[in-house]
């Protein structure tokens, strides 16, 4: 029979329950633990994998006791930005005394706050010789993937290869108060959100049959702003929202950023990304969308177009929730429905990769490398915005740069 891989979650929040949906359509693993600092939390979320039917999951005091049972085969890193490296550490250096042993483990989104920080985490889990995957969903979204393979198959076979591609992930905002303060998160919407937004460009502009580093950031131009959340009424209310350590009145962190990259290509073409993010978009809730153009080709991609739309009256005045679509802004009028959010998003096919990848079937399609190259470009559009111009990739300074909104100094 084969191995099945027993996964242990770092994590109790929004990000982690995702990961459990998505593993509800991979085979050969299994949720058997979750910490958090708060056991109440961990408890919860593995009564949740209980539920699903994704594994026996329990609760664990410590991430040391999680690697240290034979139990636990690789560990999901889905924790806080600002935690990340004191779980890395911890998770690691159970390792060096012996008292565990992994096949892999996995971290969400950014790989870290900074250049700084990201190539601390990759050096943590390189002297262990522990294998390592990065967690973006957006570049294994089903419709992406079947999007981007024909159009190279097809459109860039024929007449060339494609030049301009775009994404957006825009929504109304986080749902955790650190999400919030620049210092905890690492900035605002641009490093929250555009480590999804930046590397899908490059990934819908390379071959599927060369490596991602065919196709390298040569020049990075960036813009960031506060369009909504400074606003006194809105400040306001996310201090309400959030709490009173959330005050954009004193400490705003940017809620729109806007990329545009050229890439270096091994064909010797110029090609370009664009990307945006935003904090301040309102509609029926997340949208993600996604662009591919070539000679005599384009692909398009919006996550809001499902094909199934509900329609509630003013009579149909139910609580506020989020069964529709992820941060649904509205409960009654005409409504789009992502009916399987893990899978259309791409947590579903990014958990079932990973999984085979530590089971030694798969090669991985991306790993801490690939997340440290992610937060060098989110640096530089940090460090581009805030100097008004287009840069060099990567920049002088920029393994010790660390944004003016991480810092609590900017001024929108």
């Amino acid at each position: 029979m084969t191995k099945r891989l027993g996964i242990g979650m770092v994590g109790s929040g929004f990000n982690a329950k995702f990961h459990l949906l998505g593993m509800v359509g991979v085979r050969d693993a299994d949720v058997l633990g979750v910490w958090s600092p708060n056991q109440k939390n961990a408890a919860e979320t593995a009564g949740i994998a209980k539920k699903l039917g994704v594994g026996d999951a329990k609760a664990y005091a410590s991430i040391a006791a999680m690697v240290e049972d034979p139990a636990i085969d690789a560990i999901w890193l889905s924790g806080p930005n600002h935690a990340r490296i004191e779980n890395v550490e911890e998770m690691v250096s159970t390792i060096e005394r012996g008292k565990g042993t992994l096949k892999g483990v996995a971290c969400e989104k950014p790989l870290a706050r900074n250049v700084s920080e990201a190539t601390r985490v990759l050096e943590l889990v390189t002297k262990v010789g522990l294998p390592h995957g990065y967690l973006e969903n957006q570049v294994f979204a089903p419709q992406v993937e079947t999007g981007r393979n024909l159009l190279w198959a097809r459109g860039a076979k024929l007449t060339g290869r494609p030049y301009l591609a775009r994404a957006a992930e825009e929504h109304s905002g986080p749902h955790a108060p650190w999400f919030w303060q620049g210092k905890l998160q690492g900035g605002g919407v641009l490093n929250d959100m555009m480590c999804h937004s930046s590397l899908l460009v490059q990934h819908l502009l390379t071959d599927p049959t060369k490596p991602r580093s065919s196709v390298r950031p040569a020049k990075i131009t960036a813009h960031i702003a506060s369009l909504k959340w400074t606003r006194p009424a809105y400040s306001k209310k996310l201090a309400a929202t959030m709490g009173s350590e959330v005050n954009y009145d004193k400490s705003p962190s940017e809620d729109f950023a806007s990329l545009v990259i050229e890439f270096q290509t091994d064909d010797g073409y110029r090609v370009l990304g664009e990307a945006s993010t935003s904090w301040s978009f309102v509609g029926a809730g997340l949208r993600l969308s996604a662009e591919l153009l070539g000679p005599e080709y384009s692909m398009s991609w919006n996550s809001l177009d499902s094909g199934l739309k509900l329609f509630f009256s003013r009579e149909v005045q139910g609580k506020a929730g989020e069964d529709l679509v992820e941060k649904q802004n509205a409960e009654m009028g005409q409504m789009p429905v992502v009916a399987s959010e893990a899978a259309a998003y791409g947590y579903e096919a990014e958990d079932r990769h990973f999984v085979n990848v530590f089971l030694g079937r798969e090669k991985p399609a991306l790993t801490f490398d690939d997340g440290l190259q992610v937060v060098n470009v989110l640096m530089t559009a940090y460090m581009s915005a805030e100097q008004g111009r287009t840069l060099d990739f990567p920049p002088e300074g920029i393994d010790t740069f660390v944004p003016a909104v991480a810092k609590g100094t900017w001024k929108p």
